[in-house]
């Protein structure tokens, strides 16, 4: 489990086959073989280390969904290591699960396929990175960053059209999981309006 506050900036060393190394400082100290490490907010199994990188396994299901299919060597990367009983919830509460990938805009704008997840003014997590969402309409959201996040993340370089790695909120998820067996029902418009929400 993580934070979606990143720790630090890596860049991919090298690629090769399902293997992917990352070059770093800050995310090493403490870590060792077996531990989680979120890059670009997708949790992964550390396999081997060096003093300033680690290695990890990526799965065929993890390029489906993510933006690592693009990924070159000298690409930044946003990192975070994994949550200890210890540590302050700087953010939200993020698995490393990535939902699926947007579509960047510009001017922090993003378009996904499907928005059932987010929330006007709820958590999401893109690129590993911890934000509100302050805009949404249909599939288009947008969010607010701060300063101190934008330099402090892959964020900044961004370009139109380039692919994140987005993770919902995972509280929604759950939500309609319950509701859904309790009601056996979806949730859509007609369940709102029928139980008093619309």
């Amino acid at each position: 489990m993580f934070t979606g506050i990143v720790e630090e900036i890596g860049v991919i060393k090298n690629i090769s086959g399902s293997n992917l190394t990352v070059e770093c400082k800050i995310v090493l100290e403490d870590t060792k073989i077996g531990d989680s490490i979120a890059i670009d907010g997708c949790c992964q199994t550390v396999v081997s280390m060096t003093k300033d990188s680690f290695t990890v396994n990526i799965s065929d299901e993890t390029y489906r969904v993510t933006n690592f299919r693009d990924l070159k060597e000298g690409h930044k990367v946003n990192l975070e290591r994994a949550l200890t009983p210890s540590s302050r919830l700087g953010g939200h509460i993020v698995q490393g699960h990535i939902d699926c990938t947007a579509k960047y805009l510009g001017d922090m704008k993003f378009q996904v396929e499907d928005s059932t997840y987010i929330v006007y003014k709820g958590a999401i997590t893109i690129n590993g990175v911890s934000l509100t969402v302050a805009g949404l309409e249909d599939n288009i959201f947008s969010v607010a960053v701060i300063p101190h996040t934008l330099e402090n993340t892959n964020l900044k370089w961004l370009k139109t059209g380039d692919l994140v790695n987005i993770e919902t909120d995972i509280l929604g998820r759950y939500v309609e999981k319950f509701l859904s067996v309790q009601n056996n029902k979806k949730i859509d418009e007609a369940f709102l309006v029928e139980n008093g929400f619309m």
